[in-house]
């Protein structure tokens, strides 16, 4: 059996993002699936989603214009 805590201290997996529409830093998450990564602008909430796929990068800084 699971325990609840062990859930609260594994560590999201994330992107971090630089939202030049408002020009904030905010971080997405990957979705429960794991074929992309989901969030929104902290500030106008303007959606975001990258997607996973083969042969991507390693890099885990954007900006989104």
């Amino acid at each position: 059996m699971e325990n609840s805590s062990d859930n609260k201290n594994q560590k999201k997996e994330f992107l971090g993002i630089m939202f030049e529409c408002c020009h904030v830093y905010g971080r997405i998450y990957k979705n429960k699936i794991g074929n992309a990564y989901n969030g929104y602008c902290p500030k106008c909430m303007r959606p975001i989603k990258i997607k996973i796929e083969n042969g991507g990068t390693s890099n885990r800084f954007f900006n989104a214009g």
